[in-house]
């Protein structure tokens, strides 16, 4: 994947085990792949992010390297996980990329953990299970421990065969994630609080429609008014939609890492 990966270490959290990788060197970025995945996701965009800057790539609970864990799988534990793995790296603050499932993740942690993001990039995420497409919803309701089999057919099944610590976990996997796909939430009271700058990155046939993604800016002052010539108009939340782009190639699009990297940069400013 990476011409700068280093071998994936395990720790131990909260009672489970969590793996990460770690990509280059600079100021701490931790990426947050989506459901059924791992670091490996984000395919050419790890290399683009760590040209500047340490990339730390987690695989969440039961996910990629990690293994199984004995524990229901929450967004709320999963962030509380990533805050401790930064505990354990003494990283006091990093930026945070999550997509999907680790947009959700990553969410709830600059909910949950406000002192230690500081800058969170929400890709193909919703604030609420409501967001998503009906289809999405429906396909997400339709989903149980049943289709582990049908799921061996897939790309992330294959991914897993390679990297997993036990193969045979993978039912363990899509049990707790399809479970938490279940899992109604609406955050829309939390995100108002939302203090640090925040980016919003959709593709524009995504699995949430750009009204969602709109929304979503608004609620935390975004897109309110014009930005006057000086730019005093503006907040230091930004929305990108991306074109031609979809739920399943938006995380492996070298466009996502060239539209996040100049708001990563701007650590100073806002």
């Amino acid at each position: 994947m990476s011409s700068v990966t280093s071998a994936a270490q395990v720790v131990r959290v909260n009672g489970i085990e969590l793996a990460y990788q770690v990509f280059g060197t600079g100021t701490p970025l931790i990426l947050l792949h989506g459901g059924f995945g791992s670091v490996e996701m984000f395919g050419p965009n790890v290399d683009l992010l760590a040209r500047g800057r340490r990339v730390i790539g987690v695989d969440l609970q039961s996910h990629g390297r990690s293994p199984a864990a004995d524990r229901p799988m929450r967004f709320e534990t999963m962030a509380d996980d990533v805050a401790a793995l930064m505990a354990e790296l003494k990283l006091e603050r990093a930026a945070i990329i999550g997509f999907s499932l680790g947009g959700a993740v990553a969410l709830r942690l600059a909910i949950q953990h406000p002192q230690l993001v500081e800058r969170p990039v929400l890709v193909s995420t919703v604030f609420k299970r409501s967001g998503w497409h009906p289809e999405m919803t429906a396909g997400m309701d339709s989903m149980g421990p049943e289709v582990a089999e049908a799921l061996k057919q897939s790309p992330m099944y294959e991914a897993y065969t390679r990297i997993a610590p036990r193969i045979e976990d993978w039912p363990v996997l899509v049990r707790q994630v399809t479970a938490a796909m279940k899992i109604d939430y609406d955050w829309s009271a939390d995100v108002p609080r939302l203090q640090m700058p925040v980016m919003i990155v959709i593709g524009d046939a995504d699995g949430l429609p750009p009204s969602h993604a709109v929304e979503f800016f608004g609620l935390l002052g975004g897109g309110k008014r014009d930005a006057h010539w000086d730019r005093s108009g503006m907040t230091h939340h930004r929305l990108a939609v991306l074109p031609g782009l979809t739920h399943y190639d938006i995380n492996l699009s070298p466009t996502l890492a060239q539209t996040v990297i100049p708001f990563l940069d701007g650590a100073s400013s806002g």
